[in-house]
């Protein structure tokens, strides 16, 4: 069917199974309803779990406490490789340790806002009710937040709020997180309930009978190839990020396994929801690999500007006050410098489109300390991002201390994903997703310090439930090791592994990574139009040719084989690439991360069509060759008014 010009199919509504009742009790009324588990039964059952970050370690650990068989897996070489650890600036949580107005409603509706409303609310609300447990619970496992002098849990903010509510260790709380996740994993290892596989990558999802009973997966260092087989598989395996190719992930992160559960019938959800970071090291050259993230949280004390005439090249510290342009603090008085993601990096843009951009390309723009240190002194400073300081120092060579941090939005964050209900179930039953990996929590922009509360709330507060309850009512028997779908799904990896080695072209994988994170930066990034994304639509389809015709692969798929490994992730990203940017393209609205530049008000701002786009756009796989077909989930807000977003 052709719909605007561009081809999909359309296909029946989703249904997201929001639990009735007022927004206050549907959490808790659907927990009681739930059916249970007998604490002697649960060693029957079988959790296959795909990933080791904060979602994922935090779910495997809860589940194998409550007494499941557990198996996890993680391509690293340990779980504290996860790429959970690069968080920096802090997690949010609705304490009111400040007594400023802080509530869980307000963290709701923060991050309703914030997303543009294009969230699920039921499940934001939660997420918000469900923050308090989380610092608790991270606390009794030690994990080392900042405290004021009096020994409280300190606070500080972050963008798109004005209340004081993430909770930080220095630029490192990702890590620490990660940290106490991991030593209650290992606890579940050493106790036999849960069994570590790393150096593992699931390469396939096993579907029988029309539900997810197993994985295949590929042992890294040997070759080795082997389905295992559960009752429930649980994917938290991060974000897509690297489509972009440059961006603060990573470079093992991937969306290979959500996209071959996609491959299986999941629904892939929003996937041009894509987070722009407004505060990241700008691009040196044509060299580089990826981009370094400067926390969030430096927005606190650092005020962003720009010479106010386009092409002054004087050092920052020679540009006199009346010559600056604090363009933040001007445009939105009321956040100033902590404007929401999206918000930040488009105006950022736009000076730096407009000539005004700073350092040796022009690609960049200030953050200043210097007022904040005369305000609290140095020390205050090292104490608060000593650690981000010194990183960028080591980076750039230059001293932040002495001149204005160097800045520029960067791809960071993947609001999309695979699309879940309010259990966190995919469309394919026994198939759970937490985590970035999921679609359900952010709308089309997520807010800094929510990532890591979403991760834990899935793993630890969220998943057990759920996954327990769908246990519980199911009765299936045993899949054989050679079940034809095993077997099949077996063959499809070995095949593909074998085609990728076979092509025999001359070009690398990360060539071809290149050239994919040029189109869809160039055509899909920080602003989109019809034609650009038209474009893109072209270039990715040739990009697809020159992949499966030109490719190199060295070695063999029987041993370790990096080549291979990336190659075929590379591989999926190709072909996400052109879901997102058709997702995109059929989104005729300008949303949170979503900025199309035929959609926006007079003052430049993202412009909502809240009567034909006020829903979650799924997209399903029909095979080889065939459009996916959309199906949507309409968007009801009961609890928040829909309005259009201010922070002026």
């Amino acid at each position: 069917m052709s719909e605007h010009g561009h081809l999909w199919q359309n296909g029946p509504e989703l249904d997201g199974q929001i639990p009735p009742g007022a927004i206050e009790n549907k959490w808790d009324d659907l927990r009681f309803s739930m059916k249970l588990v007998a604490p002697a039964n649960r060693r029957h059952y079988h959790v296959i779990v795909v990933g080791s970050g904060l979602a994922g370690a935090s779910v495997a650990t809860a589940l194998g406490e409550q007494g499941y068989r557990v198996s996890c897996f993680c391509f690293q070489d340990s779980p504290r490789r996860a790429h959970s650890v690069a968080a920096q600036g802090g997690i949010n949580a609705a304490k009111n340790y400040r007594n400023d107005g802080d509530s869980i409603r307000r963290l709701f509706y923060d991050t309703v806002k914030g997303g543009d409303y294009r969230s699920r609310e039921s499940n934001t609300y939660r997420l918000a009710q469900i923050s308090t447990e989380i610092i608790d619970q991270c606390v009794a496992q030690g994990v080392p937040f900042a405290r004021e002098y009096g020994g409280y849990l300190d606070n500080r903010s972050f963008g798109g709020v004005q209340v004081s509510r993430t909770f930080y260790a220095r630029g490192q709380t990702g890590q620490q997180l990660l940290l106490g996740a991991y030593q209650s994993l290992t606890r579940q290892i050493a106790a036999g309930q849960v069994e570590m596989h790393v150096r593992s990558e699931m390469l396939d999802l096993i579907v029988v009978d029309g539900i997810a009973r197993g994985i295949v997966v590929r042992n890294l260092l040997t070759g080795e190839i082997r389905a295992v087989l559960g009752d429930a598989v649980v994917l938290a395996t991060g974000g897509y990020s690297n489509v972009f190719f440059l961006s603060t992930n990573a470079k093992g992160c991937n969306v290979t396994a959500i996209w071959r559960a996609y491959r299986k019938g999941a629904v892939f959800a929003n996937p041009c929801y894509t987070q722009i970071h407004p505060t990241c090291i700008p691009p040196s050259g044509s060299h580089q690999s990826k981009l370094t993230l400067m926390s969030e949280s430096l927005r606190n004390d650092g005020r962003i500007w720009v010479p106010r005439h386009p092409g002054d090249t004087r050092s920052p510290n020679a540009v006199p006050e009346p010559d600056r342009y604090y363009f933040l603090e001007e445009k939105y008085p009321s956040f100033g410098n902590l404007v929401p993601r999206d918000v930040a990096s488009r105006n950022a843009k736009q000076v730096v489109d407009e000539g005004m951009g700073v350092g040796p390309q022009q690609n960049g723009v200030y953050l200043d300390f210097s007022e904040a240190m005369e305000r609290l002194g140095r020390g205050t400073i090292e104490q608060r991002y000593g650690n981000l300081f010194d990183m960028y120092h080591s980076i750039t060579g230059e001293d932040p201390y002495a001149v204005p941090m160097r800045i520029y939005p960067a791809v960071h964050y993947t609001m999309g994903g695979l699309w879940v209900d309010y259990q966190l179930q995919s469309n394919v039953p026994g198939l759970f997703v937490l985590g970035e990996a999921n679609f359900s929590d952010h709308g089309a922009n997520r807010l800094g310090a929510s990532a890591l509360m979403q991760g834990l709330a899935d793993g630890y507060f969220i998943a057990p439930y759920t996954i327990g309850n769908y246990l519980a009512g199911i009765d299936q028997t045993a899949v054989t090791a050679d079940a034809p779908e095993v077997t099949g799904a077996i063959a499809d990896v070995r095949n593909r592994l074998s085609a990728l080695l076979g092509i025999q072209g001359r070009r690398t994988a990360l060539s071809l990574h290149r050239e994919l994170g040029q189109i869809m930066w160039e055509q899909c990034g920080m602003a989109r139009t019809a034609e650009s994304l038209s474009t893109a639509q072209a270039q990715l389809q040739g990009l697809r040719e020159s992949f499966w015709n030109e490719l190199y692969v060295p070695g063999d798929a029987g041993s370790l084989n990096q080549n291979l490994e990336f190659a075929g992730r590379v591989a999926d990203l190709i072909e996400l690439g052109e879901l997102l940017v058709l997702d995109a393209l059929h989104r005729e609205e300008s949303c949170g991360g979503h900025f199309r530049e035929e959609s926006q008000t007079a003052d430049g701002e993202a412009k909502r069509n809240d009567e034909e786009f006020s829903y979650v756009a799924g997209w399903a796989w029909q095979g080889e060759g065939a459009a996916p077909m959309l199906r949507r989930e309409p968007l009801a807000f009961e609890a928040v008014r829909l309005s259009e977003r201010s922070y002026s």
